[in-house]
């Protein structure tokens, strides 16, 4: 049995690597604590579950659900956005309900590029941003993302020949896997660039709400450190952002999220869309309307968690004497690996697991550029997560 070439690139899977070595942690009688996945192990709000509850119920909710019965979803989100960033939003032409940014960020390669084209992507990188460019047949140029420039690509080191095949970029910030955070003149350097040489930008932004602020100006302006593309791009002349509800309303299994920005491009990604599913089922979208729309106490719940976890890991490393910066976003610690791993953060995770049961994610899984570090996150209490620093103390004596 034959099959496509793009699948190629696909299969080799550093998390499925990882996911063999944790299985034989388990089998050794190891007790996991997996802080390998960012999947919040928060609840999602009492009032967001108990709309998707009542939508059980309701036998009108139960049939295939096409573009038009998204309008009241279409409608919260455009709402929650103006309010947020200032920027008005049709709702109609201006956003995409998605199963999660993921699906986005994986299907609209099929809509921009031919193949042969290049998309310029953050190295290191969410893995489903490579993913959709090779389903595609597209050709990827890795931006590398280097600790002196504040993990941020250098556009002028892009050379020509790449830049006259390229259709597309993919920036997210606040930033997985390093957690690093863009200011808006960055975004306004971006959108330039992307104007001046006919690229489409495309911002992946699931972080928009997990900020710390560092000073009592950004408390009162958290936009400061996680603006939004089209503030850069307020006419939406080239851009694309990708939301989800699943880190600030903890709804990743519910599969939630939306696109908002150019109308073009909107409609370009919804005819992909069309052609490989329908929406929702509409109970989950009556769940997140009631999440854009009702409280947000819940968010700056799941905030302040994140930010207690942070600390307490960070602290904990840092007695250990493994020294980290302080993330200002996400749900992540980006380490750096002591010298004598920093040629092999896979073989580290798989070794750190094995012996102590502490799950993490290799850098070299999210790219060339991430090799050397290794990501935490922060899906534990407190508790659990200075315990783990316990653990990995214990295996940096052994191994030394």
């Amino acid at each position: 049995m034959q099959f496509a070439k793009r699948l190629e690139p696909l299969q080799s899977n550093v998390f499925a690597d990882m996911d063999i070595a944790k299985a034989k942690a388990l089998a050794y009688g190891r007790e996991l604590i997996d802080l390998s996945l960012g999947s919040s192990d928060l609840p999602a709000e009492s009032h967001v579950v108990e709309a998707i509850a009542k939508s059980l119920y309701d036998k009108s909710t139960h049939g295939y659900l096409l573009f038009n019965g998204t309008k009241e979803f279409r409608c919260a989100a455009a709402r929650w956005y103006s309010l947020r960033f200032g920027i008005s939003v049709d709702p109609e032409t201006e956003v995409l309900p998605l199963i999660g940014s993921q699906e986005g960020t994986a299907h609209l390669p099929l809509a921009v590029l031919n193949p042969g084209d290049f998309a310029l992507l953050l190295d290191p990188g969410y893995p489903s941003h490579a993913g959709g460019v090779h389903l595609a047949s597209g050709q990827i140029y890795a931006m590398p993302l280097r600790e002196e420039n504040n993990f941020l690509p250098v556009f002028e080191d892009i050379p020509a020949s790449v830049l006259s095949q390229s259709r597309m970029m993919v920036l997210s910030y606040p930033h997985n896997p390093t957690a690093a955070t863009a200011p808006l003149s960055f975004f306004k350097k971006a959108v330039a660039f992307c104007q001046q040489h006919n690229i489409v930008l495309v911002h992946d932004f699931p972080y928009v709400d997990l900020v710390f602020a560092q000073t009592q100006a950004q408390e009162t302006n958290p936009l400061s450190l996680a603006p939004s593309i089209l503030q850069a791009d307020s006419e939406k002349s080239t851009s694309i952002e990708f939301f989800t509800l699943s880190k600030s309303y903890n709804m990743g299994g519910f599969r939630i999220g939306f696109a908002i920005g150019n109308r073009e491009l909107i409609k370009s990604l919804r005819q992909v869309k069309a052609a490989v599913d329908f929406n929702q089922y509409r109970g989950i979208l009556n769940g997140a309307i009631a999440a854009l729309n009702g409280p947000q106490s819940g968010v700056q719940i799941a905030v302040d968690s994140f930010r207690k976890r942070r600390d307490a890991f960070v602290n904990a490393l840092h007695r250990i004497g493994w020294e980290v910066t302080l993330p200002k976003a996400t749900m992540y610690v980006w380490a750096k690996l002591p010298e004598d791993w920093s040629k092999d953060s896979i073989q580290f995770c798989k070794d750190l697991v094995e012996n102590t049961g502490v799950a993490a994610s290799p850098g070299a899984g999210f790219g060339k550029s991430g090799e050397g570090f290794v990501r935490f996150a922060l899906v534990r209490e407190p508790s659990e997560l200075v315990a783990a620093v316990d653990k990995i103390s214990q295996f940096l004596q052994l191994v030394y």
